[in-house]
């Protein structure tokens, strides 16, 4: 259900102060008439314009443009009547929010035409009502043609980014459930025999130990082999689940960059020698976070990233020609930057953003990690 402040637009070129002016107005132009029965005439009029509006936001049906016909009814009576002609601006602001197009495009032409129609008509019936006022009539106009399609294609915009949202949040969790059945299948297969048979080898042991204790040696023997091979097995699942390597991930990043239409170019060489793989894997996990953020927030046409080893250091640049970011990208929420920082500081590295005509993200490892070496 609409919020009673939904009635006012939120984030449009009219701030709320504007619409409290137009709310107000009318009453300026229906005292300046001379008889209480047309004083009286516009206040009913106007108190029925805003039950309409009101009534329009709180329908869920067709009835939506059955108050909208009222209401475009109402700012004729209005503009003929008083020369008030800015009601129609908050016509033009609720038809910026019905969602369906063909309903949409027809109250739009409808609400212009006759909006246009009215004011010409006041023209002709009294000119000097209207005629000082011609400047404001004409950026009521403007208003009218341009209101309802700014706000239209913004919330087609938000909806669509919602749908996008959702279907990632979705495809998250199909790639989570996915990773869960692979690691349970390799588990299975990897541990479940081996499991079985030293269950099994265990239980004859136990049988021949008293009986024939050279062959419930020779069990105890295989179990304590089979349990090596399956250990050995579980720590080779774990390591290649583990291992992140940067010339892996491309890939991936350069279909994300492709589904997002953004050129994608590569400098340097991705295979990194003598890195050790816990910083590899922070590097790669680094630099997804880094396109994704790209994708995201960047509302660039391209990303470059530059590999580079040094003598001291492995460093990797992604720039993107997007809005840029400012103040380091400390107080842009969901970006990520600080999960990044996290991961750098744990193998003293750090990260460096670059602000201005597009944003530049610099990650620098050192090549000679002691303190995490000597604890491994």
């Amino acid at each position: 259900m609409q919020s009673w402040y939904s009635i006012f637009p939120k984030n449009t070129w009219l701030s709320i102060y504007a619409w409290s002016i137009f709310c107000l107005l009318p009453f300026f132009f229906i005292f300046r008439s001379s008889s209480p029965v047309e004083i009286s005439i516009g206040i009913a009029i106007l108190i029925l314009f805003f039950l309409s509006y009101r009534f329009s936001f709180k329908s869920k049906s067709g009835l939506v443009y059955m108050w909208l016909s009222f209401e475009m009814v109402i700012n004729v009576a209005m503009t003929l009547l008083f020369g008030y002609v800015y009601l129609s601006l908050f016509t033009a602001f609720f038809i910026g929010n019905i969602r369906n197009p063909v309903g949409f495009f027809i109250m739009y032409g409808l609400h212009i035409a006759i909006t246009i129609v009215a004011i010409v008509t006041g023209f002709f019936i009294e000119i000097d009502l209207f005629l000082p006022q011609v400047h404001f009539i004409i950026i009521t106009v403007i208003g009218v043609v341009l209101l309802p399609f700014n706000l239209y294609n913004r919330n087609k915009r938000e909806n669509l980014e919602g749908q996008l949202e959702y279907a990632n949040e979705r495809l998250s969790d199909l790639i989570i459930m996915e990773e869960r059945q692979r690691i349970a299948r390799d588990l299975h297969d990897t541990l479940g025999q081996k499991l079985s048979l030293i269950g099994l080898k265990s239980d004859l042991a136990g049988k021949l130990i008293s009986r024939d204790p050279a062959a419930a040696e020779k069990e105890l023997h295989d179990i304590r082999q089979t349990a090596s091979t399956a250990l050995k097995e579980v720590r080779e699942l774990v390591s290649d689940m583990r291992a992140t390597k940067l010339e892996d991930e491309l890939p991936r990043i350069q279909q994300i960059l492709k589904a997002a239409e953004m050129d994608f170019t590569i400098e340097g060489n991705p295979v990194f020698t003598n890195i050790p793989t816990i910083v590899e894997n922070v590097l790669g996990m680094c630099l997804k976070e880094a396109v994704t953020n790209v994708v995201k927030h960047s509302y660039g046409t391209s990303c470059h990233i530059t590999f580079e080893q040094r003598p001291n250091e492995f460093v990797i640049i992604i720039e993107d020609n997007g809005i840029g970011i400012t103040r380091g990208g400390e107080t842009s929420p969901g970006n990520g930057l600080r999960g990044m920082r996290e991961r750098l500081e744990f193998i003293n590295g750090n990260l460096r953003i670059v602000g201005g005509k597009g944003t530049k993200l610099c990650i620098r490892v050192p090549a000679v990690l002691t303190h995490i070496m000597e604890s491994d």
